[in-house]
Parts: structure tokens; sequence; C-alpha cells
């Protein structure tokens, strides 16, 4: 059993600050946003179904997230390269960031043991996280769901 003492966030843990690239090549940092709340999402692979489904539910939302003064970003192991195809692919309009070494999914616990058909191994945990102007986490969603994940957060969002 690897990663027996994964630590998950929960409210209200400060935020573990980071700098990842985008699709462009640019580097964003979590402390760039002070001030406005943020919409962190952690998931497997681009061009995958369910990653694909939730990108692409995330990017509907997304005019109603900036309305609210909220931020939206995307985290996967995946390369610059990749994220960039992925976003033109699908015409995604918020960013995508890349953490090929998974400091920043271990960070937030949004990477460590899995089951699938019985085999376990270690992976990408799909999370998502509110985090407050502040920089501390408002909530924290682990394994969820790809479906519907979007519309949970904008849900959790519109009510507090």
């Amino acid at each position: 059993m690897a990663n027996v003492s994964q630590h998950r966030l929960s409210p209200p843990e400060s935020a573990p600050d980071f700098c990842l690239q985008d699709s462009e090549g640019s580097t964003v940092c979590l402390s760039g946003f002070r001030g406005k709340r943020v919409v962190l999402y952690f998931y497997p692979k681009d061009n995958t179904p369910g990653c694909t489904s939730q990108a692409c539910e995330y990017n509907e939302i997304y005019t109603k997230l900036k309305s609210l003064d909220v931020e939206l970003l995307g985290v996967s192991p995946d390369s610059i390269n990749s994220h960039k195809a992925f976003t033109s692919q699908f015409n995604l309009t918020f960013r995508l960031l890349s953490d090929p070494t998974k400091e920043v999914l271990k960070a937030y616990g949004a990477f460590g043991e899995k089951k699938n058909y019985g085999k376990v191994y270690e992976g990408v945990i799909r999370s998502s996280f509110i985090i407050s102007p502040d920089g501390n986490i408002e909530a924290a969603f682990y394994n969820v769901k790809a479906k519907g994940n979007a519309q949970r957060v904008l849900d959790y969002l519109l009510a507090h």
C-alpha cells in the first residue's frame, strides 16, 4: 500500500502555492490570483473521454465563473504541447497547467493510490478545489466523477 500517509486538504487549510506552465509556456502562479476565488481542478489525461467531457463542461460555465470573479485552472501531468493541442481541439478558453513532476498534484492530495477493477495503482485522483481570495481551501472535492463536476462546483459557488 503506497502513499498510506497521503494528506488530503480541507477547509480552511492554506492552499499550497505553486508556479506551473500553461499551454502557451507562460508561468502561472497561484499567488498571482490573491484577492479572487480560484477553481483548481486536477484531471488524469488530455484527450481521454472523461477528461474531455469534464474540460468541455468547465468551458461551458467559464463565462459564468468569470462573471462571479472566479478564475479557473485545470492541471494534469500532461506536457505543454499536449495541453496546447487539447485546448485547440476543443476550443477551451481557460488555462491548463502542466505538472509533469506531479509535485503540485501530490501537494493537493490529488495523486496517489487508486483502485480500478480490483487493481491497485498510483495515479491522478480527479479532484476539484475552490480557493478563497485569501489563499485558503474553501472547498475540496476528491474522487469526483468527470461528468457533472463543473456544475457541482458552480452550484457550490452560487450558494456560497
